[in-house]
């Protein structure tokens, strides 16, 4: 069974061809370590979002991989090169099944 979160992108809309844009991307997510005990003395499971990914009209642009250190609800802020007009996708990956995924779309004058 998948678990799922939710997400938000702050991107801009539209940009000039050739410039930089700043992505922010965030999903809502404990990130449970694996390390931690409850209170009756037995181990919480690890649960943490392991990759991040976008893609810009089906390209990679950016990568990232989290490890149990990351604290709950990352954000990722990350630039890229505005190209053309078209879609961003963003991509959770995690412990237990867990997939979010999340779009932008971007015009390019």
């Amino acid at each position: 069974m998948s678990k799922t979160s939710r997400t938000s992108i702050t991107m801009p809309a539209q940009a000039k061809k050739d410039s930089v844009i700043e992505i922010r991307a965030i999903a809502q997510h404990d990130m449970e370590t694996g390390f931690r005990y409850t209170e009756a003395g037995k181990l919480v499971p690890r649960d943490i979002i392991r990759f991040f990914t976008c893609r810009y009209n089906g390209v990679e642009v950016f990568k990232a991989e989290f490890h149990p250190g990351t604290g709950a609800n990352p954000l990722i802020v990350f630039t890229t090169i505005a190209t053309e007009s078209g879609t961003l996708q963003f991509e959770w990956q995690g412990d237990g099944g867990y997939e979010a995924v999340n779009q932008s779309q971007i015009t390019v004058t």
